[in-house]
């Protein structure tokens, strides 16, 4: 199945410029998802924004994003006001900045994308920054608007292509445990018995190492039940209606006309 763009521009780096498409690397296509129906009529039920306190729906045009100050107190925020605060949305990937590959945490790595060059001419401006962060061992750190916010992204070489990582926000990311008592000793004894029982459980990679058993289940019992349905005979075609004898073909009326005429004055 061919892979949809969803994004495309330019990738960037000084005065050399390559037109690229961006294509996400995962998809959540093959998840079961449901819908919500009434049970009674077997109709989707819909959701709608209704008032906390009057429980009566809320038009869009009545609808406002608000931050609150305090208990039953907001600041009120206009979608254009929003929008200003973002970066503009360009279609240009201008890598900044370079660092150490692997020096940053893969606790800041969010999503990835296939990044590729879009046209022939790109192609080697492509290629030549693709092997210039590989010779150097480096990643390259840019910025760009995508899923409507702005967003740090790490370009990383991979293969002949570059793999583009949305970088997780400063926010986003939590210390890391400081109960652990990282200096304990550990008894030699114990130590080698648990390598070798690593050692002895370690196998090559496999996908099938990471498949979802709930969504394997949740399509098996979907199949029993489609199986388990009955099919719905189709509607019997109502019988053809019989002639009463008024309706008399078209040529053997002519014919008897002309038969009866025939010799007759006009």
């Amino acid at each position: 199945m061919a892979r949809q763009t969803f994004w495309k521009g330019y990738l960037k780096l000084s005065l050399v410029t390559a037109s690229v498409s961006l294509t996400p690397a995962t998809t959540e296509s093959n998840k079961v998802r449901f819908h919500v129906l009434n049970r009674q009529t077997k109709n989707r039920v819909e959701s709608r924004y209704v008032d906390s306190v009057t429980h009566k729906p809320v038009d869009d045009r009545d609808q406002v994003k608000a931050y609150p100050r305090g208990e039953d107190d907001y600041v009120l925020l206009e979608d254009e006001e929003i929008e200003e605060v973002g970066q503009e949305s360009t279609r240009t990937i201008d890598i900044d900045s370079f660092v150490p590959r692997g020096s940053i945490d893969w606790i800041w790595y969010d999503k990835p994308h296939f990044l590729a060059p879009e046209d022939k001419v790109g192609v080697e401006a492509f290629c030549v920054i693709r092997e210039a962060m590989k010779a150097n061992d480096v990643v390259g750190i840019a910025r760009l608007v995508l899923y409507r916010r702005e967003r740090a992204v790490l370009l990383e070489p991979q293969g002949k292509g570059i793999i583009l990582w949305t970088l997780r926000y400063g926010d986003e990311v939590r210390e890391p445990l400081a109960e652990i008592d990282y200096k304990a000793k550990i008894d030699s004894k114990l130590l080698t018995l648990m390598k070798q029982l690593v050692k002895e459980e370690t196998k090559d990679w496999s996908p099938t190492m990471v498949q979802d058993p709930i969504q394997k289940r949740l399509k098996s019992m979907i199949r029993g039940k489609q199986k388990s349905l009955k099919q719905v005979a189709p509607a019997k075609k109502p019988p053809p209606v019989e002639s009463t004898g008024n309706v008399i073909n078209i040529m053997d009326a002519l014919k008897k006309s002309l038969a009866e005429g025939g010799g007759k004055p006009r």
